[in-house]
């Protein structure tokens, strides 16, 4: 159906539009599908709306693969649900942490706390912001510099992790754009080979020790450094830092201890790897439906097994942990939908010859080799608006997987690009959730949070940009190295810039 040619891009438009009007990724995921079938029916509303539910909606929902990412999505709900309200993370990172009075330990461990804490990006601001604020406040950090940590082993940790929620999510968008350009791959294998070209998230979370060890602050950064350290000050004089009490609760952090971490996780990995090792995991490719049903029968022994915990420490009754758990699941219904509709804009544009008539447009007008740089600049433009990379992964990766198999670039390279924009305009959105969390969790202004992580993230953004440039010039397979020492050079750089002026 490529006769529709400019047509078949109203969609897409509609749905980054309505994106950045709203705000709300399910309400533009579904005008843009909605506008779509229009077009397939003459505008004809009520046959389009029948369309809707019978072709699209039903026929993703119907899919094996599409109802394993469901379910496997609910049970990940329920256990992260239970490991929230355990007190675990925080009972873990005082452990960790003991007495330790260092600078630069003290930071470190923040960062070690951060990543430890991969299972919620949500987690990650609530559990080490107020682990870690006394203990900033004390050596003299500045309480912008935590936000800035917690706030860079949320998401850029999580969207690494492929057998979390965040993983599993974009296995499930990638599976379906396979089964769409018949592409015999698994979505496991793609994600892996795509975690290189991750390349924004990779930077995010390594530059905090960069930075840390060496004492290498830039910018307004810096400026807050500066001030802690001369004047003791946790705020500038303007400031309004963000006050609400997070897991104040002193009968969990009285009971909890750091096995509600570790066992629950120890549980998962190793059901996972006893379920999947007769088909040979992880040394050899496992089939979509048998990955997802032992992930699935993994987080529900981890599940179980917290419940207990959670029962003998006298953290929760039987029935409240249970409860939890199903709250936990139902917390997964908006993701459940922007999933189904996201699945069902990729059936639809896939129909009406979308990515042909880009390429149609790209061939010998735009050079190949720039595709996955303007690919991360749209997803970090839509990302930063919507304070979303979830709603961005699901509009950009049905648009630019099409896109690279057209055009013959590698497809870990487009996806790569596509979560790297994503998850760069989220960290520079002062709308986004994380944002927010991670000036919260730290006790700090959020302008002020927002204000010194920018200029960190941009950086980073360039790199990328350019790295992405790179590879696809010279096909460059470790990309992500060139990154990495790129970053290190440029930061020393900046360094050596703001001494010369303050000398001067």
């Amino acid at each position: 159906m490529d006769e529709f040619g400019f047509l078949s891009l109203i969609p897409p438009i509609i749905a980054i539009f309505m994106v950045l009007l709203t705000r709300s990724v399910i309400i533009s995921l579904f005008i843009g599908l909605f506008s779509g079938i229009l077009l397939l029916n003459n505008f004809h509303i009520i046959q389009s709306l029948k369309v809707l539910i019978k072709d699209f909606i039903y026929t993703t929902m119907s899919d094996d693969g599409n109802i394993g990412v469901l379910v496997l999505l609910i049970f990940i709900g329920g256990f992260v649900a239970l490991l929230e309200i355990s007190g675990g993370g925080k009972a873990f990172a005082n452990k960790v942490v003991g007495n330790v009075k260092s600078r630069i330990k003290i930071q470190l461990f923040a960062w070690i706390s951060g990543v430890a804490i991969f299972f919620s990006e949500m987690g990650t601001p609530l559990i080490v912001g107020p682990i870690y604020e006394k203990l900033f406040d004390k050596a003299r950090i500045s309480r912008e510099k935590l936000a800035w940590i917690i706030d860079s082993t949320s998401s850029p940790v999580s969207v690494m992790v492929p057998f979390i929620g965040w993983g599993v999510y974009i296995m499930g968008l990638i599976e379906s754009q396979f089964n769409s350009l018949n592409i015999k791959m698994s979505s496991w294998d793609a994600f892996i080979e795509a975690l290189p070209y991750f390349i924004y998230p990779i930077l995010a979370v390594l530059i905090v020790p960069l930075i840390v060890i060496l004492k290498l602050d830039f910018g307004p950064m810096k400026k807050a450094e500066e001030r802690s350290i001369n004047t003791g000050e946790i705020y500038w004089p303007e400031s309004k830092p963000l006050r609400e009490s997070i897991l104040e609760d002193d009968e969990v952090s009285k009971n909890s201890s750091p096995i509600m971490i570790w066992l629950p996780i120890l549980v998962l990995i190793v059901s996972l790897i006893s379920l999947l090792a007769p088909k040979g995991f992880p040394f050899q490719s496992v089939e979509g439906i048998d990955f997802r049903i032992a992930l699935t029968l993994s987080y529900f022994f981890a599940s179980i097994t917290l419940v207990v915990l959670l029962v003998i420490y006298k953290i929760r009754k039987l029935g409240e942990a249970i409860a939890s758990y199903t709250t936990g699941m139902k917390k997964m219904t908006d993701i459940l939908i922007i999933l189904i509709l996201s699945w069902s804009l990729g059936l639809l544009l896939d129909k009406l010859g979308t990515a042909n008539y880009i390429v149609e447009i790209i061939n010998g007008n735009i050079p190949i080799a720039i595709v996955p740089g303007l690919i991360f600049v749209v997803g970090a433009g839509m990302s930063f608006a919507n304070g979303t990379s979830w709603g961005t992964f699901a509009i950009m990766l049905p648009l630019a997987m099409p896109l690279a198999f057209q055009l013959d670039i590698p497809m870990a390279v487009c996806i790569g690009a596509v979560i790297s924009g994503g998850i760069f305009g989220d960290h520079c959105s002062p709308i986004s959730d994380t944002t927010i969390l991670s000036s919260t969790g730290a006790g700090c202004d959020h302008k002020d949070h927002n204000k010194t992580q920018i200029p960190i993230a941009l950086f980073n953004g360039i790199i990328t940009f350019a790295t992405l440039l790179v590879t696809s010039l010279i096909n460059f397979k470790f990309s992500i190295l060139f990154a990495i020492v790129f970053m290190v050079l440029g930061v020393f750089l900046f360094n050596k810039m703001k001494l010369k002026t303050s000398n001067n």
